[in-house]
């Protein structure tokens, strides 16, 4: 077990289909687990009956109240108060550090072997436990960073001439899984694209968001399961959604046409301090 450590697994209207909670132990994590339900799903009687006290329930209006969403839609389908909800509940708990994850993962991979050369092949995991210990001691060496993710599956297109499959790296991103403490608190906005909002709208002052290159995670396609945010992502698609991000950040954030699609592009140097090394400094 990993001391001081809990995973949190966000869910809603899929009490029946909550793919990450089989990954976990397939790839060999069989530890701390709860599942994050908010108390306007419909299907929350299904997930109590089935998880019993692995189910922790939040006031969705509550969070809602006192959080910026972004619009005046008055709609509450969103995972931003979800992802809000694991602090406090990490604290109730007495867990400093935890994992919040989406509920639609189909594997944990490695993307780099024991030599840190690009792995062409699909690399399995033994023990994640180990992974994520491995993550943990690499988070709690500095302080500044907010908090570290897995690269996704999507992101390694191209394989060894794409920017994370070169070498082993961190990229200033964070999206769909956070390894996160309560003592490095912050605050997820925007009712769509939180993820991305909340990382530049944070990196404009100095928060330090970090992926990793070595380990990905690879999920169901967006808005091919019921349940989770797929009827929202339907409503929209990725045009209103990439625009949150523009609205955080506008002089950082822009939109492109991405495979046939609408979606946001990041332009870091309007988004990341650059700062300068001291010995630099005019005398």
């Amino acid at each position: 077990m990993i001391d001081n450590f809990t995973v949190f697994i966000i869910s809603n209207g899929r009490p029946d289909n909550i793919k990450t909670l089989d990954t976990l132990v397939k790839f060999g994590y069989k530890d701390s687990v709860y599942i994050v339900c908010d108390d306007q799903d419909k299907t929350l009687p299904e997930y109590k009956k089935k998880y019993k006290d692995k189910i922790l329930v939040f006031d969705k209006q509550e969070y809602a109240n006192k959080t910026d969403q972004g619009d005046n839609f008055n709609n509450l389908r969103t995972t931003t108060h979800c992802r809000n909800a694991c602090f406090d509940f990490a604290e109730a708990l007495g867990y400093e550090y935890f994992l919040v994850l989406d509920d639609d993962y189909t594997s944990f991979r490695y993307k780099f072997d024991e030599n840190l050369n690009y792995y062409f092949g699909e690399g399995s995991f033994n023990n994640l436990t180990d992974v994520f210990q491995s993550v943990l001691t690499f988070y709690k060496r500095c302080e500044l960073i907010k908090t570290v993710c897995f690269s996704q599956a999507g992101e390694y297109i191209g394989g060894i001439n794409n920017f994370l499959g070169r070498c082993v790296r961190t990229r200033r991103k964070a999206m769909n899984s956070f390894f996160c403490s309560t003592k490095r608190r912050f605050k997820f906005v925007g009712r769509l694209n939180e993820d991305v909002n909340t990382y530049v709208s944070l990196s404009v002052v100095g928060d330090i968001f970090l992926t990793l290159s070595q380990f990905c995670l690879a999920q169901a396609v967006t808005q091919s399961s019921k349940g989770g945010m797929t009827e929202a992502y339907l409503d929209g698609g990725t045009y209103v959604k990439s625009f949150y991000s523009v609205m955080y950040h506008p002089s950082g954030v822009t939109i492109r046409v991405m495979s046939g699609r609408v979606h946001h592009h990041i332009k870091w140097k309007h988004t990341a301090p650059m700062i300068l090394n001291q010995k630099h400094k005019k005398v």
